[in-house]
């Protein structure tokens, strides 16, 4: 199983300083508004590769106005072992990672820690832009492979020199076809990792007895289709230059894709839903992207689910619960009130989150 035992955070967001000791069970914590539970989830989701589920700055995340920097540490159970995480940034630099006292990339973190989660500010996923649902897709895959981060940075930092060429009209062919190859050999390992990671979420959704409706996934192109092959990308690249040049950026590749949802049992695409079916669409993948993991790894990912309830029914949430515990996950859940856990009893480990004066403090129930 995997699951965070220890938390210890310092000067991270509100929490000045809280010192939280656990077990695998799923964690509810319940608190007004304000009262520094989201931060708690960011905590944890900084136990995985990336910048967390707000996408914040190291910067953003220490705690104001001493801006002294922050540091997160935790005991990780994964795989029957027992590792040592902490993660820190000082003086707004980016964050470092330590693994049983030693340095470690956010990939290797990747490695022995998968977490996913699903935030209010998802629930507008279907009906906003692409580039919010590639994320989307792109944490998921993340979740399957750790190295789809690697590849995703490549290829942007590929894409924005050849961008700048663009922009600065530079006709040479030879200053292009470096960056066209690092492009097509990255952009098509992301795309093959969203596909796989399409059909994962479809195979997992299609084996489960849920309660939650199966989103139909398809990822298109802004135009066309994708390529079948790296060196398929590549010639497109090349042969596209001239009307990139006309635009002054790049019209082809795996930033151009989006992911498009339809709720199967009634044939209506995701956009075109009710509040409360798009946020059970959501959370349908997560619970797929959850059993997806655990049939890959022999443990489901430690889950974080922000203001979950917020849209779901009594019997949903009741729903909810019972498949995270048949799940054997430790989904961190957060509520204004515990009257949102009670179906969940003592299945979960309750925490209450209040202010003082500017700073969180953390109980235990």
């Amino acid at each position: 199983m995997l699951a965070l035992t220890s938390l210890f955070m310092s000067h991270f967001r509100s929490h000045l300083r809280a010192d939280l000791h656990l077990d695998t069970r799923p964690v509810a914590i319940h608190g007004n508004n304000g009262a520094g539970k989201t931060n708690i989830l960011e905590a944890v989701s900084l136990f995985s590769p990336g910048r967390g589920l707000r996408r914040a700055s190291a910067a953003d995340m220490a705690r104001q106005p001493e801006a002294l920097g922050w540091k997160l540490r935790g005991v990780l159970q994964s795989s029957g072992q027992a590792y040592e995480v902490e993660t820190s940034s000082e003086g707004g630099n980016a964050r470092q990672v330590k693994i049983d006292n030693k340095s470690a990339s956010q990939v290797a973190l990747g490695r022995i820690a998968r977490v996913v989660w699903l935030v209010p500010a998802m629930d507008r996923l279907w009906i906003e832009g692409a580039e919010g649902r590639r994320r989307f897709l792109d944490r998921i895959a993340l979740s399957f492979d750790p190295d789809h981060a690697e590849a995703s940075l490549s290829y942007e930092k590929a894409m924005r020199e050849r961008n700048r060429l663009l922009k600065d009209n530079v006709r040479d062919a030879a200053w292009y076809r470096v960056l066209e190859g690092q492009m097509a050999e990255t952009g098509f390992r992301i795309h093959q990792a969203r596909m796989d990671a399409v059909a994962r979420l479809t195979a997992a959704q299609a084996e489960a007895e849920t309660a939650f409706p199966v989103a139909q996934l398809q990822l298109v192109q802004a135009e066309g289709d994708m390529p079948a092959s790296a060196e398929a990308l590549r010639e497109m690249l090349d042969a596209g230059r001239m009307r990139d040049l006309t635009v002054g950026r790049t019209l082809v590749g795996p930033h151009r894709s989006d992911l498009i949802g339809t709720f199967l049992a009634k044939g209506l695409p995701a956009k075109d839903c009710s509040t409360g079916e798009q946020k059970a669409l959501l959370v349908s993948l997560i619970l797929a992207n959850a059993r997806a993991l655990q049939a890959q790894e022999g443990a489901a990912p430690i889950l974080l689910l922000d203001e979950v309830a917020a849209h779901l029914d009594a019997g949903r949430r009741a729903a909810l619960y019972d498949e995270i515990c048949a799940l054997g996950t430790q989904a961190w859940m957060t509520g204004t009130g515990p009257e949102l856990f009670q179906e969940l009893g003592s299945r979960a480990q309750h925490l209450t989150v209040s202010d003082r004066g500017g700073t969180s403090e953390v109980a235990l129930q």
